[in-house]
C-alpha cells in the first residue's frame, strides 16, 4: 500500500503527463530531449514578479536574439537593458548579464545547488528550479504556486510571511528525494496556476483532492493565510523632460540602485513625506504638465513632471542623448518614465 506521500506524488505526475502547459522554455513530459539550463535559468529570472503570459513572447525574442548563454554574455549592457524594457525590476537584467558572463567564463552552469547559488542573481529558489528541471537534482523550488498548493495540502494555517519556513519544510518532506524532480516541480507550478488558484480553487478538478487536508477541513480557499499588509510608504520627486521638436533628452541612470542602468529624463532624488522642491538640472522655461503615480514593490512614487523646450546646443556638455519619441520602444525606458513622457505634449 502506498503512503500518503507516494499517493500525492504519483497522482501529481499522472495529472501532469496529461495536463502540462506548453511553454517555450519547457521540455514536455513525453519529450526525450534534455532541458536546456540556459532556457530554464532565463525563464525563471524573467518570471520573477511577472506573468507567464507577459514573459512567453519576450522569452522567445531573447533566445532568438541570444540563443546561448555565451551570446547573451557578449551582448552590450545597454542593448540588453533596452531589450528588457517592460519586464520591470531592472536589477534582474543587470544580474542576468553578470550571471551570463560568469557562466560563459566557467564553460557552463554548475550542477550543484551550491555552485548555482554562487552565481550572480541566483538565490535558493532559482537554484532549486534549475537544479531540479535542468539537472534532475532531487529538490523542489518553492514559488508562490508551490507555496499555496502545499499550505492547502497540509492545512498550514499560520499566516505568511512567517509561515514560509514551515511551508518550505513541508515541501521538502512531500516532494524532495523522489523520481522525476523536474516534472514534479513543474507539475506543482501548473497545478497552482490552473487548479489550486488563489481565489475560488477548482478543488473538484484537483488530482490531490483526496489527500488535501485543507479541502477536507473546508479551509482551502482561505489558505495560505496572510498577515495584514504594512502600509506602503510614499515618496515624491520631480522629472524634467527637455524637448526639442520631436525629441526628448534622456540620461543614463547610475548602474546600481532602482532602475539603474536605464535611460530616463533627469529626476530629483525621491524623498519621503511630501512634495519635492529640488532645482532643475539645467536652465529652461520649465512648466508643470502633470503628475505620475507609480507603485513599486516597497513604496508608492508621486512624480511631478516638468517640461521645457531646450535647444541641443545648451546641453552640449551634459552626458545624455536626444531620442526621438518614435524610438523610445528600443531604448529600455522604464514604465514610470514612459508615463512621465506621455504627459508632455508633442511639438
Amino acid at each position: 500500500m502506498m503512503t500518503r506521500r507516494q499517493r500525492i506524488r504519483a497522482a501529481l505526475l499522472t495529472w501532469y503527463d496529461s495536463h502540462a502547459r506548453t511553454l517555450p522554455w519547457r521540455v514536455a513530459p513525453d519529450d526525450p530531449r534534455v532541458p536546456d539550463p540556459y532556457a530554464v535559468w532565463l525563464s525563471e529570472v524573467m518570471l520573477q514578479q511577472t506573468t507567464v503570459a507577459a514573459v512567453a513572447p519576450r522569452f522567445e525574442r531573447f533566445v532568438a536574439r541570444w540563443p546561448t548563454v555565451e551570446a547573451l554574455a557578449a551582448a552590450p549592457a545597454e542593448v540588453l537593458m533596452a531589450e528588457w524594457a517592460g519586464l520591470g525590476y531592472y536589477a534582474r537584467a543587470r544580474n542576468l548579464h553578470a550571471c551570463a558572463k560568469a557562466v560563459a567564463e566557467r564553460g557552463g552552469f554548475p550542477r550543484t545547488l551550491e555552485g548555482l547559488q554562487a552565481l550572480p542573481g541566483i538565490g535558493a529558489y532559482t537554484a532549486r528550479a534549475i537544479g531540479a528541471i535542468a539537472f534532475g537534482l532531487e529538490v523542489t523550488p518553492v514559488d508562490g504556486n508551490i507555496e499555496r498548493v502545499t499550505a492547502r495540502l497540509e492545512a498550514i494555517t499560520d499566516p505568511l510571511p512567517g509561515a514560509r519556513p514551515v511551508i518550505a519544510d513541508a515541501v521538502r518532506t512531500l516532494f524532495d528525494d523522489g523520481p522525476r524532480p523536474g516534472d514534479t516541480a513543474q507539475a506543482l507550478m501548473d497545478l497552482g496556476s490552473g487548479v489550486c488558484v488563489p481565489r475560488a480553487p477548482r478543488c473538484g478538478a484537483c488530482p490531490l483532492l483526496g489527500d488535501c487536508q485543507g479541502a477536507g477541513k473546508g479551509l482551502a480557499a482561505a489558505l495560505p493565510a496572510r498577515a495584514p499588509k504594512a502600509v506602503r510608504p510614499s515618496r515624491h520627486g520631480l522629472a524634467w523632460v527637455a524637448t526639442h521638436k520631436d525629441r526628448v533628452f534622456l540620461e543614463l541612470r547610475p548602474p546600481t540602485g532602482l532602475l539603474g542602468g536605464t535611460l530616463a529624463p533627469p529626476t530629483s532624488p525621491w524623498v519621503e513625506g511630501g512634495p519635492c522642491d529640488a532645482a532643475p538640472p539645467f536652465a529652461g522655461s520649465w512648466r508643470p504638465v502633470g503628475t505620475v503615480v507609480h507603485v513599486f514593490t516597497h513604496f508608492r512614487l508621486t512624480l511631478d513632471v516638468m517640461t521645457a523646450a531646450v535647444v541641443p546646443q545648451a546641453l552640449a556638455g551634459r552626458a545624455g542623448q536626444w531620442v526621438e519619441r518614435s524610438g523610445l520602444d528600443g531604448c529600455g525606458v522604464a514604465t514610470v518614465f514612459r508615463k512621465a513622457l506621455a504627459l508632455v505634449p508633442e511639438a
